[in-house]
């Protein structure tokens, strides 16, 4: 597939795909994922061509870019890995996320109360997400999957082709998604201007670790309002010694 000029991967881009370990597929490959194998690393693991990547990206990018209304957009993951970058796609682009267990009926069934009625939805897995596939197929919605090389491709229209169990390559897909649809809506003008969101805001971490650094930067501030009651402390001191003084020698 030929793109534009403006829409070619830039070498930034591929480093961050190649950081992120986004070319590391499967050791089994789906038939309909074959195109996308770049080659086979002598301890079986197939690599992803990236450039087929950044098409396929470019391509759901344009897709999304295309639905008037940004809420008509359903993004999910039940996956734990791919659940913060799901958020923090909707809260950028606007569209409207499901974030953990998909409940059943959501898309067919108009008395639950989770009913939506998309115009299009992007998963994270194909496995994982197959209920929401499944009802996807039963009312005409388009489909956009994160796959790997072995994800099952039924019902799925466009497939982006990566690593889709590790949770850099996950947040990194996301994040270059919603660079792209907000590129194409106007919302970045300049394409050689980089985006001020960092790629790290999509990637999952370990709530232990969250707490953990909260209680470190809350420690931190802590010992900070110490010294500083400290040193008022002796600036205190030092002033009241300084008036005692001077009483003393007006005195005498």
């Amino acid at each position: 597939m030929s793109l534009p000029a403006t829409f070619d991967l830039t070498p930034e881009d591929a480093q961050l795909l190649l950081a992120a370990n986004t070319h590391l597929g499967a050791r089994n490959v789906q038939v309909h994922q074959e195109p996308y194998v770049f080659k086979a690393r002598p301890d079986g693991v197939n690599v992803i061509n990236v450039g087929k990547t950044w098409e396929k990206l470019v391509l759901a990018a344009r897709i999304i870019a295309a639905i008037p209304n940004p809420e008509d957009v359903v993004a999910i993951s039940s996956r734990t890995f791919g659940q913060r970058a799901v958020l923090k796609y909707a809260a950028h682009t606007g569209a409207t996320p499901i974030a953990g267990r998909f409940t059943p009926g959501s898309f067919t069934n108009y008395i639950t109360r989770s009913f939506k009625e998309p115009r299009l939805v992007v998963v994270t897995d194909p496995r994982s997400d197959a209920q929401a596939i499944k009802e996807a197929s039963y009312v005409n919605i388009p489909v956009i999957a994160l796959t790997d090389l072995d994800s099952p491709s039924e019902y799925v229209d466009v497939a982006i082709p990566c690593n889709n169990r590790g949770k850099h390559s996950i947040g990194l897909i996301w994040y270059l998604l919603a660079r792209e649809v907000l590129r194409l809506r106007g919302a970045l003008v300049d394409r050689t201007q980089p985006w001020t969101i960092m790629p790290d805001l999509y990637f999952y971490r370990n709530p232990e670790e969250i707490e953990q650094q909260v209680a470190e930067e809350t420690a931190g501030v802590a010992g900070d309002e110490e010294e500083a009651k400290e040193e008022v402390t002796e600036e205190q001191t030092e002033a009241t010694e300084w008036a005692e003084e001077s009483t003393e020698a007006v005195a005498w």
